[in-house]
């Protein structure tokens, strides 16, 4: 009779299949890391003419992913996420930890999340230094540690009058994923193909963020809707803003799509994991070399405009140059609400 292998515990879990990939990168890269996983706490080597930015990010089962989701590919947008938020303020990744609650130790499971984890991980040189395992609901929780130099972090509160509104990539292919798998519309398996991973397994801008030290006046991530995160640089900086809908950057699968539905999802879609920030008109030949430099298509959107009311506003216009009422407006000026 085959013997049965004895149930992984905590400890052994992870050993298996995440100290031991965890050392390896911080073996090849000791620079930022005293101390990583096995002790109380991860010792980060502070460096007096830099800042540390701190960002989490929590995914939940049937909340943010689907339940049978691809372990691999989750592992991978669980960092990614993180990722994202450190390069909206231009930070280098530095490290990060992991918290997980696992209803049951799948090792199958455990050994596609990690190996997806550990692939993003190693091309941003952004190693596993601590965490905590517990049984439970599945829950995903990353804190990530990224390094700016002093006064140079771009914050959401610095627009200016003036200030190009840009955004890097195209926005809406992750809700068009989303809808095509939840059959609210009907893709090809080709168009499917070619825009799935921008929701399984965004690409976080982190060179993007780190070329703009010095160039944006503010920035975020576009993680809840384009224009709905943009609000939050309105907010912070106290401007209102004027959008044109026919330049928000589009997929070629996006754009075989009606236009409102175009405009819906590219404008309040959320999953992008794109940039969204603000320059003066002054730099846009530095922002357009950027976009050669990494092959990344940079779109000026918009502008940003005083404030003229108690609260931030958006104006958006068509591509026939007019202005839309506040009721057609409505639905674009959405973004994600995690408690709704």
């Amino acid at each position: 009779m085959q013997s049965l292998s004895p149930p992984l515990g905590e400890f052994d879990l992870i050993q298996r299949f995440f100290k031991t990939q965890s050392e390896a990168m911080l073996t090849a890269n000791p620079e930022s890391v005293t101390l990583g996983i096995g002790d109380d706490c991860a010792l980060l080597k502070a460096d007096p003419h830099e800042e540390i930015a701190i960002t989490s990010d929590m995914l939940v089962s049937g909340r943010h992913f689907f339940a049978d989701a691809d372990p691999e590919w989750l592992g991978w947008k669980a960092l990614a996420v993180n990722l994202s938020d450190l390069s909206a303020m231009g930070a280098t990744p530095l490290g990060f930890t992991l918290a997980l609650a696992l209803p049951k130790v799948d090792p199958s499971w455990l050994e596609a999340f990690s190996k997806g984890l550990f692939a993003i991980a190693n091309q941003y040189a952004c190693p596993l230094i601590g965490g905590d395992t517990t049984a439970g609901p599945l829950n995903i929780c990353i804190t990530a540690f990224g390094s700016i130099p002093k006064e140079k972090a771009i914050r959401r509160s610095g627009a200016l009058d003036g200030d190009d509104i840009w955004t890097s990539g195209t926005v809406g292919d992750a809700r068009l994923t989303l809808a095509a798998l939840r059959h609210e519309i009907t893709l090809s398996q080709m168009d499917l193909t070619l825009i799935e991973t921008r929701m399984h397994q965004p690409t976080p801008r982190v060179e993007l963020g780190i070329a703009l030290r010095g160039i944006a006046n503010s920035a975020l991530d576009i993680s809840d809707g384009l224009l709905g995160d943009l609000k939050h640089i309105l907010k912070q900086s106290n401007k209102d803003a004027e959008v044109f809908l026919d330049r928000l950057p589009k997929s070629i699968t996006l754009l075989k799509q009606s236009v409102d539905l175009q405009n819906q999802y590219a404008a309040c879609g959320g999953d992008d994991y794109e940039l969204c920030f603000t320059a003066h008109a002054s730099q846009r030949g530095a922002i357009e070399k950027m976009s050669a430099d990494l092959h990344l298509p940079l779109t000026q959107i918009g502008i940003i405009k005083p404030m003229q009311q108690s609260t931030p506003e958006i104006t958006l216009i068509n591509s026939a140059g007019r202005i839309l009422n506040p009721e057609e407006a409505k639905s674009l000026l959405q973004s994600f609400d995690h408690f709704a």
